[in-house]
């Protein structure tokens, strides 16, 4: 079923990309950031909508014959339709709005945030009671409906602030899921329609992955660890996304208390960018720091799943 997504990915991507085109869904690019990133602008955008349908084509059939697990599997796919729903508005926003030249640009943070957390509540209610404690017990039902309705809602934006280089975040995403293939479907179905997106957005990327696409990795990614392996295994193997954010974080903090920058620009693959780092050996060493710390969460976890 892997080899199904897969090549259903890259069919509705590729299908994705011709729409796009036609119809001039095309991405601006920041004149403040990279300058070798001028040449995206006009690169259709959104294209997660795309690897997100094909991994709820694939498996919400095998979840109705059976086959793609249990409940906990359901619990997952959902999350991550409910904070991919949110992140494609955003994305309907951006291009609505650059196609009329007017109107609403994108989802406010004191918009966007609401729904996540509201999203994430739902997820934590029904996976406090089947999450995974291979290192901490549970802190009660309310105190775990907390934590993990914060571990949602971090995981989605971290990962979304991941985003921005080709082939950034989709290879990242792959490798954090790699421990738990084998006991969690969904997760392995994500990996699949990752491979047939990343067939596009590897560099020079033809399309890039917008909101809905980042939130999705971020809700599987997260429900995955609190419900296979352990909640406080997350941010070590999703090191990149950890930084990431922090990134913007300090940045911001910074700005607004100091009046200065600590980064040439956050997230901070773009600040090694402005330092120098083509934007392929940002990539690839991202990955390689990211397999390494998967690496260790895998020898945690005893070398299983």
């Amino acid at each position: 079923m892997m080899i199904l997504a897969a090549l259903l990915s890259w069919f509705l991507v590729g299908l994705f990309i011709r729409v796009s085109k036609a119809r001039g869904w095309g991405q601006p690019v920041r004149k403040d950031g990279p300058q070798t990133h001028l040449i995206k602008e006009g690169t259709p955008t959104a294209g997660g909508v795309a690897f997100v349908l094909a991994l709820a084509l694939v498996f919400f059939p095998l979840y109705f014959t059976g086959r793609a697990g249990d409940s906990r599997e359901l619990l997952l796919m959902l999350a991550a339709l409910g904070m991919g729903i949110i992140g494609g508005l955003d994305d309907f926003l951006k291009v609505a709005s650059r196609m009329r030249g007017s109107g609403k640009k994108e989802l406010l943070a004191r918009e966007k945030f609401p729904l996540q957390i509201l999203v994430g509540l739902i997820f934590a209610y029904f996976a406090a009671p089947l999450a995974s404690h291979e290192l901490l017990p549970s802190f009660g039902t309310v105190g775990d409906i907390v934590l993990l309705t914060l571990v949602m809602v971090g995981s989605v934006n971290a990962f979304n602030f991941t985003d921005g280089l080709d082939g950034l975040l989709g290879g990242v995403a792959m490798i954090v899921l790699l421990p738990l293939l084998a006991v969690s479907p969904v997760s392995a179905l994500l990996v699949a329609v990752l491979l047939g997106f990343l067939w596009f957005n590897a560099h020079p990327a033809r399309v890039f992955m917008g909101d809905m696409g980042s939130h999705a990795i971020g809700a599987i990614a997260a429900g995955a660890y609190i419900l296979y392996a352990d909640v406080w295994l997350l941010p070590l193997a999703a090191i990149i996304p950890v930084v990431a954010v922090l990134s913007v974080v300090i940045q911001v903090v910074s700005f607004k208390t100091r009046g200065k920058r600590v980064f040439r620009m956050s997230p901070i693959q773009h600040h090694f960018e402005l330092s120098g780092w083509p934007e392929t050996h940002v990539t690839v060493r991202f990955w390689v720091i990211t397999a390494i710390a998967t690496a260790a969460v895998w020898w945690i976890l005893g070398g299983r799943p």
